[in-house]
């Protein structure tokens, strides 16, 4: 019976409500909010008010009730206990303040609801959205609420309704105050641990459901646009906060901190000394908190879009300011060691942690290795693979096989890339001649003579024979299959003289180990067939290798960014700017007297003959 009571009362109450909301014109709700001003008589407005604040409401109604709830609150806000705090019966202001503090956190509620709601337009949850961030930046006694801004970026993001547009607002008219940008990093590195939790306990309760995979992945790509939307550490020249006592408190080494403001008070320049202590006292605890926040998001299972924009920009966004970058060297590796165009996009952060911070990565030129294959050429991010490609061959302490196996390998995919790829091909290979001396071998490997390679051959026989001949006597005393190998080896020797008098070229392309490559042992014969190239700046550019490359101060290492990001119309643009002193005429310049020259049929004569005609 009271569970019927109770809930017959209810449908009344709402019912009540109802009525009340036809009742009231919008010109009767200007007019229960400028009493709720003007007095605390009319308190009973307020629950009036706040029941309009619904999805359902009408929009015009919604934010006539929602400016003048604002207007009420944001005043006495900071004075309001806390939500748990218990009410003290005999002081009636107590009391008062108390009940003001629940509305306001039903006012709250409401308004987190809108936010992520489908039924209201987009204008309405603006508003919604800048009426929050009035209540964080004065909900905690005047200073800035991470509570509930917590729970605010927390309902954006675990939304499954669009909110690009919010996301946007956020950033461009909040992101730029430090101490938003400050507590966003907190929130976010919370809300990646509770995702990753998530994911974790999804995955042992065998929960694969489509659903669940879209909104995780959304709820990545929202957490990924709001890391990537936070104003740059490196651009924190001034400080302007979003609510007042962010600089003031400071709860990491307080009293040096004073000791410190004592020590540059009495310095000439005060005020600016103490904006230096104060920026660089923020920067600090900003760049340790960027590095939590990042770093929680890189372990979550990220989409592949997501996963390439953030390899893209990591050692421009992310590595500079992290407080240990080598904190990322078991994600980068992982990222290299993908494969294809993940390994692209992961080697510029790889090479920055090798070359600035000391990592060590085994096999990492055998890795760089394997990326060279002919659809790099025509990848998207070509153009900062081949500066780094470059930049990692520069040392002069790489052994000569490995220059030698890069060279070679190039060369052998100028026969296979377009001509822009030939161009950049022809450019890699001249600063690698020019910088490793010790292969210049390959320029033209002098083959040896006839006598000497007949004398060559015939002392090979002669070892093979006299080898096998002793190998066939031990064979009768031991086992016949300890005697097949050094025949095999002899065998391979007298194959490979062969080989090498036949011209065959001893370099294997598919090989993945660059010592077994045989790179040294061929020519860029390649690039001489480069010569005849049917586009004229390859055939043009090839002549620069013609110079002595070994001596440095003849020549000058040639910018591979001038040619990396070339292609056909890049190439067809620099050609009609050229100036053509001479170029193929459609007539003859002399009226031809034969068909053929007679030196393209020695012995053969063609005479022309004129016959009038009557």
């Amino acid at each position: 019976m009271a569970s019927k009571r109770s809930n017959s009362s209810a449908m009344s109450a709402t019912k009540k409500n109802k009525k009340k909301k036809t009742k009231h014109t919008l010109s009767d709700l200007k007019t229960l909010g400028t009493e709720l001003l003007s007095s605390r008589s009319h308190i009973n407005n307020l629950p009036l008010l706040l029941s309009y604040i619904s999805p359902s409401s009408p929009p015009n109604y919604l934010v006539e009730a929602l400016l003048s709830l604002q207007s009420f609150l944001s005043p006495i806000l900071p004075s309001l206990p806390a939500a748990a705090a218990a009410a003290d019966v005999a002081d009636p202001e107590v009391i008062y303040r108390t009940w003001l503090r629940a509305k306001f956190d039903e006012l709250v509620a409401a308004l987190m609801e809108i936010v992520v709601s489908s039924q209201c337009e987009d204008t309405v949850r603006e508003v919604v959205l800048d009426t929050l961030m009035e209540f964080v930046k004065l909900g905690n006694g005047g200073k800035f609420n991470s509570s509930l801004y917590n729970k605010l970026i927390q309902a954006i993001v675990c939304s499954s309704v669009e909110v690009d547009f919010l996301l946007e607002s956020l950033a461009s008219s909040y992101f730029k105050y430090i101490d938003v940008s400050y507590f966003t990093f907190i929130t976010v590195e919370k809300l990646c641990k509770t995702l990753e939790s998530k994911n974790i306990s999804g995955d042992k309760n065998g929960i694969e459901g489509d659903d669940s995979k879209t909104s995780l992945e959304g709820s990545i790509k929202k957490t990924h646009f709001i890391l990537s939307h936070i104003p740059s550490l490196g651009n924190l020249t001034s400080v302007e906060t979003w609510s007042s006592g962010f600089l003031a408190k400071d709860n990491d080494n307080q009293e040096e901190c004073k000791l410190k403001d004592e020590k540059i008070a009495n310095s000439q320049s005060d005020k600016s000394a103490k904006n230096e202590l104060s920026l660089s006292r923020i920067s600090k605890k900003m760049k340790l908190k960027f590095t939590k926040a990042w770093m929680t998001f890189l372990r979550l299972p990220l989409p592949l879009e997501v996963f390439k924009e953030v390899l893209v920009n990591m050692h421009q966004t992310v590595i500079p300011f992290l407080s240990n970058p080598a904190m990322l060297c078991d994600f980068l590796t992982r990222s290299y060691d993908i494969g294809g165009v993940v390994s692209v996009m992961a080697l510029s952060g790889l090479f920055i942690l090798m070359t600035k911070y000391g990592l060590e990565y085994p096999n990492f030129y055998e890795k760089l290795y394997a990326l060279l294959i002919p659809s790099i050429f025509m990848a998207k991010h070509r153009a900062k693979f081949f500066e780094l490609l470059d930049a990692c061959l520069k040392s002069p302490l790489l052994p000569a096989y490995l220059a030698a196996a890069f060279t070679k390998k190039l060369s052998r995919l100028s026969l296979q890339v377009p001509p822009s790829g030939a161009l950049v091909i022809i450019a890699l290979v001249h600063n690698l001649l020019r910088r490793h001396p010790s292969i210049n071998c390959l320029v033209h490997q002098v083959p040896l003579s006839p006598h000497l390679f007949a004398d060559k051959k015939m002392i090979v026989v002669i070892i093979w024979k006299v080898r096998y001949e002793e190998i066939s006597e031990e064979t009768k005393l031991n086992d016949t299959t300890s005697s097949e190998e050094p025949v095999k080896a002899d065998a391979n020797a007298a194959v490979v003289s062969e080989r090498e008098e036949q011209g065959i070229d001893l370099f294997n392309d598919e090989e993945s180990d660059l010592k077994k490559s045989n790179a040294i042992r061929s020519s860029l014969w390649e690039i001489d067939t480069l010569r005849h190239h049917y586009c004229p700046p390859v055939s043009r550019f090839v002549l620069s290798l013609e110079n002595d490359l070994t001596v440095r101060s003849k020549t000058t290492e040639v910018t591979v960014s001038d040619f990396s990001s070339g292609s056909y119309s890049t190439i067809f643009r620099e050609e009609m700017r050229r100036r053509v002193k001479q170029v193929p005429l459609a007539f003859y310049k002399a009226t031809p007297t034969a068909l053929f020259s007679e030196s393209d049929f020695p012995g053969w004569t063609f005479n022309y003959n004129e016959t009038t005609v009557a």
